[in-house]
């Protein structure tokens, strides 16, 4: 039987090491990487101190309903009655907190076409042009010359988080959710960056439930 010499002994324990550090390297990277949640935005109403006034009354202050997964953001008590075209109504329309500097509606698809609207894919806060309609509150009406949008989907990043998928701030990537019996693929993702930001994916009730997120196994992020 022969045996290994010094010099052979130290060439396969370095072979090992080697071997066995790219394993831990490559276990590393993957443990390292952030968790990604995608949420289902439903129909939200952001709103302005001034408009919340004319809704509420004079003095009137969003109040939280329920914490949403961004940092100071809430979904509040408040809920407001959208009207469309032909009286067309949904109610229980919930403004999301805390106020903005302007008034703006997110709704998807189904509800557009429940009040017969024909309203565009904007990116929150781009609502030059875009059509309005009547709000109704408890105190007051509302009239919204513009603002009503099919909000862009978008994934919220920290910089870590945009350093880690190689993106920066207003570039596009893809999200894949896989679901039992079929995987669906959203391009045009855009991707917000802010420190603040905790890694999140928005996508509308409808597209949430065409890719059947409640049940989905896995869920992730791709460069376009």
């Amino acid at each position: 039987m022969s045996l290994l010499t010094n010099t052979n002994r130290s060439t396969v324990e370095e072979l090992v090491r080697s071997a066995l550090f790219r394993q831990l390297g490559q276990a590393t990277s993957k443990s390292s990487a952030p968790e990604l949640k995608v949420s289902s935005s439903a129909r939200h109403m952001h709103i302005s101190p001034e408009n919340l006034e004319t809704l509420f009354g004079p003095g009137a202050k969003l109040t939280v309903h329920k914490w949403l997964y961004q940092e100071g953001q809430f979904a509040a008590e408040q809920t407001v009655t959208l009207i469309g075209p032909r009286r067309r109504v949904i109610p229980n329309l919930r403004i999301l907190g805390p106020c903005r500097n302007l008034t703006q509606i997110e709704l998807a698809l189904t509800d557009a076409v429940q009040l017969g609207m024909d309203i565009p894919v904007r990116m929150s806060g781009d609502i030059k042009g875009t059509p309005g309609g009547y709000v109704m509150g408890p105190k007051g009406m509302l009239e919204m010359k513009d603002g009503i949008i099919r909000a862009a989907r978008h994934v919220h990043m920290s910089p870590s988080d945009a350093k880690f998928y190689d993106v920066k701030h207003l570039d596009i990537i893809t999200l894949k959710v896989t679901s039992k019996g079929c995987t669906t693929r959203f391009d045009d993702l855009i991707v917000r960056v802010d420190p603040s930001f905790k890694l999140e994916v928005h996508i509308d009730t409808d597209e949430a439930n065409a890719c059947d997120l409640d049940r989905a196994t896995k869920v992730e992020l791709t460069k376009s």
